[in-house]
């Protein structure tokens, strides 16, 4: 049985006339998930025009951050890499769709990096850290990297917005890892 490095978290709603309610996050329910991991810093993005792409992303040790991210206003595909040195899933990848409709967050461990297209127009995305910014230990790689060879779900021939720092991350092949594998393998999102 692998266990799922990588988790696709699937919030029950409870709703009635007025609309629904939700729990986010709760400290016990996501230790039993296995993230123990303790949040100190909260991220919200707004990417304007559709097909924004950002990423891909990470810091390194000793700053490196778990992320648990989700979209609240529009829809997005989210993506995590491995880049653990020694995994045998290093560069590949998983995603899922994530939406202020369908609600669901992608926990991304340290180890990976992390990036997300947006689907449609003025998506706001929020996202939890386990550490804050580091500028010192800011890194990325490629969004369109062949050797990784991510799917994203645009119309052929869009050419995503991006930063100027994205368009000039480097190749995975480039890019010395200094990130650990810890003997659990990339499996696909449940």
């Amino acid at each position: 049985m692998t266990i799922d490095i990588v988790k696709l978290i699937v919030s029950k709603r409870f709703g009635d006339t007025r609309g629904w309610f939700t729990e986010v996050y709760s400290e016990p329910r996501f230790a039993r998930l296995g993230i123990d991991c303790r949040f100190v810093q909260d991220n919200h993005s707004l990417s304007v025009p559709a097909f924004t792409l950002r990423g891909l992303h990470f810091q390194t040790p000793p700053r490196g951050q778990d992320k648990l991210v989700r979209c609240v206003r529009g829809r997005i595909f989210d993506v995590a890499v491995d880049i653990r040195n020694g995994s045998p899933t290093y560069g590949h990848w998983v995603g899922a769709e994530l939406s202020a409709e369908n609600g669901h967050q992608l926990f991304i461990p340290i180890g990976f990096a992390h990036g997300f297209v947006t689907l449609e127009p003025d998506c706001e995305v929020t996202y939890k850290c386990s550490d804050t910014y580091a500028a010192d230990s800011d890194g990325g790689v490629r969004w369109d990297d062949p050797a990784i060879g991510i799917d994203w779900p645009m119309p052929a021939g869009t050419c995503p917005e991006l930063s100027a720092k994205d368009q000039a991350q480097p190749l995975l092949a480039d890019f010395d890892s200094p990130f650990p594998y810890d003997g659990r393998p990339l499996a696909p999102l449940a």
